[in-house]
């Protein structure tokens, strides 16, 4: 366990699965924490009660919304992005709307929190966001903006890497592949299929994700910056 005793962390996106997992590691590793939500309240007050955090609604679709929230928080020590929005289905028949709140919530949301975030952040601050390795790999019809928007996040990185480089920030992407929650499950209809690309024939657990997570907040991971870190049980090897 990592000693994380009085750090200020904001969890954008923390009420379920990953996000849940990352909270409960931070907070039983002594940090002050503070998560978002936006569709899952009940969810969200019943992990801030078991675990003394702060649930605060916000909507990460909303760009503005997503900056006032970090700039509220004050000088963070740690900020992980990890709200996301999936949208699944040929690209001739989806919805132009439902693209671009995909685009807003998993690239906009990502690029502005982070940014707010480095404006008070202490130097030697981390900077972590929740991609996928669908940005690297995409094995499957009908994922293209979800890919997009994953891929998006690599160039990120790199790029907000040299800008608060000079402060000892560091930003990197964590990229689960299939992590068993509600929306994901690994008694799912894609389960068999999955596990097929897969050395190993699981899927991972949040708190697997959350552990990774804590490393690259942690005083070890200071040296490591626009990376990508990949957690998948080789699904896209």
């Amino acid at each position: 366990m990592s000693n994380f005793q009085g750090k200020s962390v904001l969890v954008l996106g923390g009420s379920r699965g990953i996000g849940a997992a990352i909270v409960r590691r931070f907070a039983s590793d002594g940090a002050k924490v503070v998560f978002t939500y936006n569709g899952s309240r009940e969810a969200a007050e019943q992990l801030a009660t078991e675990t003394g955090t702060s649930a605060v609604a916000t909507d990460s679709g909303d760009r503005d919304a997503v900056i006032a929230r970090v700039r509220e928080s004050g000088p963070l020590d740690i900020l992980v992005v990890n709200a996301g929005f999936a949208l699944f289905g040929d690209a001739l028949d989806l919805d132009p709307d439902d693209v671009d709140r995909l685009i807003r919530v998993n690239v906009t949301a990502p690029y502005h929190a982070s940014v707010e975030a480095a404006r008070q952040m202490p130097d030697g601050g981390r900077i972590i966001v929740i991609g996928s390795v669908n940005g690297d790999r995409m094995p499957l019809p009908g994922m293209a903006s979800y890919a997009l928007s994953k891929s998006a996040l690599q160039g990120m990185a790199r790029g907000l890497a040299r800008d608060f480089g000079p402060r000892g920030i560091t930003i990197n992407i964590v990229q689960p592949g299939p992590i068993d929650t509600d929306a994901n499950p690994e008694d799912g209809p894609m389960r068999e299929l999955m596990h097929s690309f897969m050395a190993i024939k699981r899927h991972g657990r949040p708190e697997e994700v959350a552990g990774m997570v804590a490393w690259l907040a942690g005083p070890e991971a200071g040296f490591v910056t626009g990376a990508m870190h990949t957690i998948d049980g080789a699904f896209g090897a």
